[in-house]
């Protein structure tokens, strides 16, 4: 496999088509706007970002990227999906936000020029939408510096994740479009560690992401069962 292209055409297709609404509070994107403070938050918690580079890998419209630049980080997003990639850039233009940049080019692509590039890496609710999540891991394993963090989010896979994150989420009350999801492509969180540590990254911490869909609100939790993040570190070089 060439590993530039570890992507389906038809999941950036999909992300493409709907790329004019990610800045859309109300629109398809509305739950990763909302969720966005609490994983932010998740992030500074464990490592600040302010002063840091930092890569956010499947940036999309640039809702996180946006963010943790606002908080003082120098953010690359980088993404497969051109036009997404454009709404994020003209976002940052509107808004004013300094210090965030995006370029087209694959986590992989960007693991072979600039090997322990940045301070710390996200990849948030993009694993279970490529071919290869396994080797996406292991391009931001590369990418950190070490003794730096990846950040992980996704979603179980279990009978409970598919009726609440594509039954209920995508069927019955619309939260995001139809077939946003696959079930075959969600990832347990015993897969996504796997990854992690065949990566050389050392698994740190893994959190719930919980959601009350009358009072809109999230929060953390110890259960994994539908969505999760995972906190991994890439161990310090011996001296």
């Amino acid at each position: 496999m060439n590993l530039d292209v570890n992507a389906d055409p038809a999941e950036l297709a999909k992300f493409s088509e709907l790329a004019h609404r990610w800045w859309d509070l109300d629109g398809e994107f509305r739950p990763l706007h909302e969720i966005n403070p609490l994983r932010l938050e998740w992030i500074e918690g464990i490592a600040p970002v302010s002063g840091r580079r930092v890569v956010d890998v499947g940036c999309g419209g640039g809702i996180l990227a946006d963010a943790m630049a606002r908080r003082g980080a120098d953010v690359l997003g980088i993404d497969l999906a051109g036009k997404a990639l454009k709404v994020a850039q003209l976002h940052a233009l509107e808004a004013g936000t300094q210090g965030v940049k995006y370029q087209e080019i694959s986590a992989e692509a960007l693991a072979a020029a600039q090997p322990a590039g940045f301070d710390a890496v996200t990849c948030m609710e993009m694993l279970e939408h490529v071919p290869e999540p396994a080797y996406v891991v292991r391009a931001c394993a590369e990418l950190v510096k070490p003794g730096g963090w990846v950040f992980f989010s996704t979603i179980n896979r279990n009978a409970k994740a598919f009726l609440a994150a594509i039954v209920g989420a995508e069927y019955v009350l619309g939260m995001l479009p139809k077939g946003t999801h696959e079930y075959r492509k969600l990832i347990r969180p015993s897969e996504l560690a796997a990854y992690a540590r065949a990566a050389g990254l050392e698994v740190r911490h893994v959190r719930g992401m919980q959601y009350n869909p009358i009072t809109r609100r999230y929060w953390l939790s110890a259960d994994t069962d539908i969505n999760y993040l995972m906190a991994a570190r890439r161990p310090t070089e011996a001296a």
